[in-house]
């Protein structure tokens, strides 16, 4: 494979220029999966629903170390709002600027170009790397790397360590590590009244006013205390809805969206319970259709959190810091088959933004974090 002085950087502007909106890939997996086959690996493809999911392993003992990402990307939004074209990737005054650049092109292209460097170097290294890429994760990712993960359980492959691409660095490359992330339960609940006409309220029930009581109770719960790794869970309502419109019509329904964010303090059932407790209590007439999206999950100081941030002090200078904050990730279903999993990428400043950009110095570095890490924990 010829050689520049940055093949990572080359590598991501490939992949910038591939306009893979998801659920599409727009060939980028094809790309990935063929400098990998040149190293050894074997590569399999697991598309399903028009999600394209690429799984591929060098080696056949263990340990496992996975590096796991996804190659699509959001709109890019209007186009005139963009600096340059968001699908040419462009560097201006050594900012690389491109759909992706962050979230997260840079990292897919910093594992291919570590492992290339660590497999030249270590041929005959111990265990096996894999890396489990999807298209369906900016979507609503139920094709995408939960089915890689299915598959994988159902012919008995685990993974012993698993570092996912997302832009987790706040101000400098390698300020943050996730180490975990809050699990998400929504809950659509719909409150049922009698619906009539508002100069005669004595002949209708009003759903707003019957559910504002519990509302307010709901609102000022303390779900739990949170722990050493999660915050305290959270309760919001997103939207309300009731009526049709008319100032003179006492509404029937009144339809409630709300979110928990939850840590391992407390379960999806027991947030559950306790919100049917009130809604009980205050006896109202309802139902609730309940989505579990994520589980939370958590890895502590182990190997890889150790191997990890020694890399990254050997490669930046910078003393890492373990969080669980943010959204949900892929890491979730990874978790399922995985002891450990972490988080570890670019900064997050522009993601998912017009003009969403990196610092170009910094991809090669990112590279040399993973390949650190890589020798840390596979290494003959």
């Amino acid at each position: 494979m010829p050689q520049t002085p940055n093949p990572t950087l080359d590598l991501a502007c490939e992949l910038i220029a591939r306009p893979s909106v998801t659920p599409e890939d727009a060939g980028c997996l094809e790309l990935i999966a063929g400098r990998l086959q040149a190293l050894g690996f074997t590569c399999e493809r697991i598309d399903t629903g028009g999600v394209s999911n690429l799984w591929a392993r060098r080696g056949q003992t263990g340990p496992v170390l996975c590096f796991a990402g996804h190659t699509d990307v959001v709109p890019a939004g209007p186009l005139d709002a963009w600096k340059t074209p968001p699908y040419t990737p462009t560097i201006i005054d050594g900012v690389l600027y491109g759909r992706g650049a962050a979230d997260m092109k840079s990292s897919l292209a910093a594992f291919v170009t570590a492992i290339e460097r660590f497999v030249a170097s270590t041929p005959d290294h111990a265990g096996s790397i894999a890396l489990l890429l999807t298209s369906d994760e900016e979507g609503i990712a139920t094709h995408g790397t939960v089915k890689v993960v299915e598959a994988l359980a159902a012919r008995g492959e685990r993974l012993d360590y698993c570092v996912v691409g997302e832009p987790t660095s706040v101000k400098t490359l390698g300020d943050m590590i996730k180490n975990g992330r809050r699990g998400s339960l929504s809950g659509t609940l719909r409150v049922k009244g009698k619906q009539g006409h508002v100069a005669y309220p004595h002949l209708a029930r009003n759903p707003i006013h019957a559910f504002a009581p519990a509302l307010a109770e709901l609102a000022a719960i303390e779900w739990d205390r949170g722990n050493e790794f999660f915050p305290p869970t959270t309760w919001q309502v997103s939207n309300i809805h009731a009526g049709t419109g008319a100032n003179n019509v006492i509404p029937g329904v009144c339809e409630v969206l709300f979110n928990f964010r939850f840590g391992s303090v407390s379960s999806a059932d027991s947030l559950k319970a306790r919100t049917h407790e009130v809604l009980d209590r205050h006896g109202l007439e309802y139902e609730i259709d309940w989505h579990l999206s994520g589980k939370p999950f958590i890895t502590g100081r182990g190997r890889l959190v150790g191997a990890l941030s020694a890399a990254i002090h050997d490669t930046l200078g910078v003393e890492t810091e373990l969080s669980t904050t943010g959204g949900t990730s892929d890491g979730r279903f990874i978790a399922d088959i995985c002891a450990e999993v972490v988080e570890f990428g670019p900064v997050n400043a522009s993601i998912h933004q017009v003009n969403e950009c990196i610092d170009a110095a910094a991809i090669e570095p990112l590279s040399v974090v993973y390949e650190r890490t890589l020798h840390a924990l596979l290494a003959a």
